[in-house]
């Protein structure tokens, strides 16, 4: 059995996968998958979630992918039910250690798991204008025209390595580094749903209306934040994401159609 002596972490390979166990309170286990972002981890996170999904422990409550890591919070007394040795009477059974695991035994496995193919989701775009404020500015940072910054944007698929900030707020790897460009340095107060944003060398859409600092290029009418679907939101991790530009008087109608 594995054992986390003061909840320390630990590191070890299981199967082809290397990975760090990292104690998160007394109820849940985040677990590392690498110190980098890129596609590689993140096609290990990925794949650990979709296991997870499938394959479900006894107390297992729910599992959080980040960019480089799966979080998993169970309720303790329900894995030292599930997953302790009924012949074990001493009560000396760790929870988190029976967790961690059973975590270990399935990360080995995850070689063997063939991954679901990507979700390819577009979203249609109106870019500049009111829609998109800083448009000129992102232009100007890059000597570029505000029609060349719309045509690069749109020009690459983005991942969605992650969902956090906002309820559906989707962090998308993948814009070019020639449109790359520095959040603001005063943050607005409150930014309409479904405004496209530059942050660095990431890109997103704000799903419902809050406070943010991105560089403003256009909007969708496309709701990101769908609150009595399931699940409530339209991308999750691991989903591929077009932009595709949208004239004003089609913006218009889709936003009057939604009403």
């Amino acid at each position: 059995m594995i054992e986390l002596e003061g909840l320390s972490d630990i590191y070890g390979k299981y199967g082809a996968i290397e990975a760090k166990l990292l104690p998160l309170g007394d109820s849940a286990i985040t677990v590392q998958l690498g110190e980098t972002i890129c596609r590689q981890t993140h096609d290990r996170v990925r794949q650990l979630a979709e296991h997870l999904e499938r394959s479900r422990f006894a107390g297992m409550i729910e599992h959080v992918p980040a960019f480089l890591s799966v979080t998993v919070y169970f309720d303790p007394f329900e894995a030292l039910a599930g997953l302790g040795d009924p012949a074990d009477l001493s009560g000396s059974a760790d929870p988190m250690a029976l967790v961690a695991g059973w975590l270990a035994d399935n990360l080995a496995k995850l070689e063997e798991t063939a991954q679901e193919k990507p979700r390819l989701t577009e979203i249609p775009v109106c870019y500049g204008g009111e829609l998109g404020p800083d448009l000129p500015e992102v232009a100007a940072v890059h000597g570029l025209s505000e029609q060349e910054v719309i045509e690069i944007h749109a020009s690459a698929e983005y991942l969605v390595y992650m969902l956090g900030f906002a309820p559906g707020f989707a962090y998308l790897g993948g814009l070019p580094k020639s449109i790359a460009t520095p959040r603001k340095q005063t943050p607005r107060l409150s930014i309409p749903a479904g405004t496209v944003g530059i942050a660095g060398d990431q890109t997103g859409v704000y799903p419902i209306a809050t406070p943010g600092g991105w560089q403003l290029i256009g909007k969708t009418p496309e709701p990101l934040f769908l609150p009595d679907a399931t699940p409530p939101t339209l991308l999750r991790a691991g989903d591929i994401v077009r932009f595709r530009p949208i004239s004003r008087e089609e913006f218009d109608r889709r936003e009057a159609e939604r009403r």
